[in-house]
């Protein structure tokens, strides 16, 4: 069944009265050309009017859209091969991080990427995309034997954050990421980040850093969730929309900020309406950007990335008063 979100119901209903005028003019036989013409064209127009000035609310919920894309797709989409690795050698395999070698044109390299699922089954068995300890360290490995093998790491980042059970707080859960950026921050080979639909908090972190991060225009990344920051703040959900505005967690906001360094453009109505396209440009970006990575010695790549990061965030000193 397809899920239609608020704001997309005037589209959903004029595209209704299309089908109906067409339905009719079939039966009667009667030439509408004209007026369908016409109501095409206000269709075409109230897309465009209604999602190219989304709120970051309504990104929100387009990148939490149950039919978007998911990381094993454009794995699976942009990769000739790819063969998946699991386990993090110390205490299990995480199914909410999925990681693998693959190839990508004349490129082998480690994808690593937090995984949803579609159904109820799947979901629960990919705990919603909300890693746990071993899903960091299983993607650490993976980066390390991408340091080994002299490859680059590429990610794709769509968590609503770290899961924040008891079980992953008893086996680690804050080291376990705080581990990921220590070392990803010191990764000898080049780092390619994908924010494919949320990026909430340290669980996106974990496997966010990189010399180049990209976002897709409907994707949203900040340290929580509207609904997650509107109970703090105002100890209710309903508060969600104002705390999404005050976030500042668009792929706009986050690149004003400088914590990203390119949005990508999605279809429009989202990556789900036409998901080959939003593969096609990730691969192509890919196959564009890698290169001039993998010339840079890691003695300088390194470097580069810590300035990088250390250029993020803005302040201001205070004069003393007299």
């Amino acid at each position: 069944m397809e899920v239609i979100l608020d704001f997309e119901r005037p589209i959903v209903e004029l595209e209704g009265r299309i089908a109906e005028t067409k339905r009719l003019a079939e039966q009667t036989g009667l030439d509408i050309s004209d007026s369908l013409s016409a109501l095409e064209e206000r269709l075409e127009r109230l897309k465009h009017d209604i999602y190219q000035n989304l709120s970051p609310w309504q990104r929100v919920q387009l990148a939490r859209h149950p039919s978007r894309p998911y990381s094993l797709d454009y794995i699976h989409a942009i990769c000739e091969d790819f063969i998946e690795l699991h386990g993090d050698r110390c205490a299990g395999d995480d199914k909410a991080i999925v990681g693998g070698i693959g190839r990508i044109g004349v490129h082998t390299a480690i994808l690593i990427g937090q995984q949803k699922g579609r159904d109820t089954k799947s979901r629960q068995y990919r705990n919603f995309g909300m890693p746990n300890p071993e899903g960091y360290r299983k993607a650490l490995r993976l980066m390390k034997l991408a340091e080994r093998l002299r490859k680059p790491v590429i990610t794709f980042i769509d968590t609503p954050g770290a899961y924040p059970g008891t079980h992953a707080e008893e086996f680690g859960q804050a080291e376990a990421i705080a581990r990921n950026l220590y070392e990803m921050a010191q990764l000898r080979v080049p780092i390619l980040v994908f924010i494919i639909g949320e990026g909430a908090s340290g669980g996106a972190l974990g496997i966010g850093v990189g010399d180049k991060i990209y976002m897709l225009e409907n994707t949203w990344y900040s340290v929580i969730s509207p609904e997650s920051c509107a109970s703090i703040l105002w100890r209710s959900w309903e508060y969600k929309e104002k705390a999404a505005e005050a976030l500042h967690l668009s792929a706009t906001d986050n690149l004003k900020l400088g914590t990203i360094d390119e949005i990508l453009p999605e279809p429009l109505g989202g990556a789900h309406k036409n998901p080959t396209a939003v593969f096609r440009l990730v691969r192509e970006k890919i196959l564009q950007d890698l290169p001039p990575l993998l010339s840079i010695a890691p003695e300088e790549l390194v470097p580069l990335r810590l300035e990088k990061y250390s250029k993020m965030g803005r302040w201001r000193e205070k004069t003393a008063s007299p």
